[in-house]
């Protein structure tokens, strides 16, 4: 079985590189791999796949992506359900929320926090904060990948979320709390990013009850 992770271009969610140059890419290689045998499959897709839709966000919903990395996620999502038909192979397609921890670019929110701890900021910019999302950290996700690809099941579409809702302020005030820091919290210096809803989070009875089997 493969687990598929890779995509260059992040976090540039709006480089038309997502769908010229990555999704042909991508599609080729997985093409490849399950024509050369590959029997189950996992794909990291992503929350961006819904589009702008505010509330809790459920596997049954309509996809309708609104910038260039969801639009090209989708697509290969489509290309390989197609290629189901022609080629005799399982699939998970794991939708991604937020994730964070250790080993994320210089430039996520948690990364960027973290140097300010190290370097003894006296403040830290961000957004308002008052938007609300859904994470999770690093290692809770990749466990749930494994034990979700080592079942080798044709499970199809499954949101990898929290199923919490939480304000990006609270989270951050919960990681400067975990630390023992003491940061002052530039809000609103950051505009909210017009890519997202301002209000979404994964629902996740679905992958609960799998991980539950």
């Amino acid at each position: 079985m493969l687990i598929h992770l890779a995509w260059n271009g992040l976090p540039n969610y709006k480089s038309l590189h997502h769908f010229e140059t990555e999704l042909p890419i991508q599609y080729r290689f997985l093409k490849s791999v399950i024509e050369g045998g590959l029997k189950t499959l996992f794909v990291a897709g992503t929350c961006f796949e819904y589009g702008m839709i505010n509330g809790p966000l459920s596997e049954a919903l309509e996809t309708n992506p609104q910038n260039p990395y969801g639009y090209a996620k989708d697509a290969l999502r489509k290309q390989l359900s197609f290629l189901k038909g022609t080629s005799n192979f399982k699939m998970t397609w794991g939708r991604l929320f937020y994730v964070y921890g250790d080993g994320q670019p210089e430039t996520s929110l948690y990364k960027q926090l973290m140097n300010a701890i190290k370097h003894e900021a006296k403040a830290f910019n961000m957004s308002g904060g008052e938007q609300l999302r859904d994470y999770l950290p690093i290692k809770e996700v990749a466990k749930i990948i494994v034990d979700l690809s080592l079942s080798l099941r044709d499970i199809g579409l499954i949101n990898i979320c929290s199923g919490t809702p939480i304000s990006v302020r609270k989270l951050v005030e919960g990681w400067l709390a975990e630390k023992g820091a003491n940061l002052e919290l530039n809000l609103g210096y950051y505009p909210y990013p017009d890519y997202e809803p301002m209000s979404f989070w994964g629902e996740r009875s679905r992958l609960n009850s799998l991980l539950d089997k």
